[in-house]
């Protein structure tokens, strides 16, 4: 893994997530994303960095009765569809196609970020995610990474926290 953050352009993050960065003044987050030689499309290629599965931040995109919307969950989970539609009141909630999920974010599945997204949705941050001080989330491509404290993150991707998660057993 390549641990410079910068490269001759500046930021290894998709340049639409780093103008996110700047104009919520986390220029210093730019600075300390990660890029990997080879593409992470999953948590678990992302855990590679070093860390644990469940400190990766997923972000899935969802429609909830035709509405795209986002669930932020760790790495280690999956997601439970009927919990989601329980919290959001909907009739029907299904995972997004490719097309909806560059159409709603601007990014590609496997690189969406947490926030500095295309357009505005609903945001759910399972409180999985909660466990631990740091965790990583995609940079706007299935290359790059960025740490935050996950409570930080929450706050600037607009989340409801929600207990959304899978059950064991």
């Amino acid at each position: 893994m390549t641990t410079s953050a910068t490269d001759t352009e500046g930021s290894a993050a998709h340049p639409r997530f780093a103008e996110a960065l700047r104009e919520m003044g986390l220029e210093d987050v730019a600075g300390q994303v990660r890029r990997f030689p080879e593409a992470t499309r999953t948590a678990a290629e992302a855990a590679a960095l070093g860390c644990e599965l469940s400190q990766i931040c997923k972000s899935l995109i969802f429609a909830a009765d035709g509405e795209p919307f986002l669930v932020l969950m760790d790495g280690a989970s999956r997601v439970d569809l009927d919990r989601v539609r329980e919290e959001l009141g909907a009739d029907r909630v299904t995972r997004a196609k490719a097309d909806v999920v560059r159409e709603t974010t601007g990014y590609a599945i496997g690189g969406v970020p947490p926030f500095g997204h295309r357009t505005r949705t609903r945001v759910l941050a399972d409180r999985s995610l909660l466990t631990h001080p740091v965790i990583w989330a995609a940079a706007g491509t299935p290359y790059t990474v960025f740490p935050m404290p996950p409570k930080d993150l929450i706050v600037h991707a607009g989340a409801t926290l929600v207990d959304v998660r899978e059950r064991e057993g």
